[in-house]
């Protein structure tokens, strides 16, 4: 199910000319109404269901409707981003409330290493294996053809 902006929550970044959900989505569906000052999915049909956007939204006005076999009569499911994690708040249709804690990453921001480490030379293009590989996989020499 696609995702869906609720309005009275959107305070579009507060008048940001990028919203956070705007920068956060993969296949660029979320726009701001720059009259209203709301985000919205402008192409539903295409949205991945990828929970990015519901999940850095600051004020969480952004949800995802769930299928009926993930929160059916009632449940729900809702992240709420903090600075190092999110929380999952998940409602089950008979009531019960439990709370699921994530980190957000695993290495602090703006520490990440390019690549990983692994050395990237201009015949890679070229080659079969992935950039990582072998070393990726913990071994010498990948099996050919």
């Amino acid at each position: 199910m696609p995702s869906f902006v609720m309005t009275e929550k959107c305070d579009g970044c507060k008048g940001l000319d990028r919203t956070a959900c705007m920068y956060i989505c993969p296949n660029d569906l979320m726009v701001l109404d720059k009259e209203a000052m709301k985000a919205y999915n402008q192409a539903p049909e295409f949205c991945w269901e990828c929970y990015n956007c519901v999940k850095i939204c600051p004020q969480q006005a952004i949800d995802v409707r769930g299928y009926a076999d993930f929160v059916p009569y009632g449940g729900s499911v809702v992240p709420l981003r903090g600075s190092e994690d999110i929380m999952w708040t998940v409602k089950f249709r008979n009531g019960i409330i439990k709370r699921f804690k994530f980190p957000i990453r695993t290495t602090p921001e703006g520490q990440a290493v390019p690549l990983g480490g692994f050395d990237v030379g201009p015949d890679d293009l070229n080659d079969q294996c992935l950039v990582t590989e072998p070393a990726s996989v913990g071994v010498d020499v990948l099996p050919t053809k």
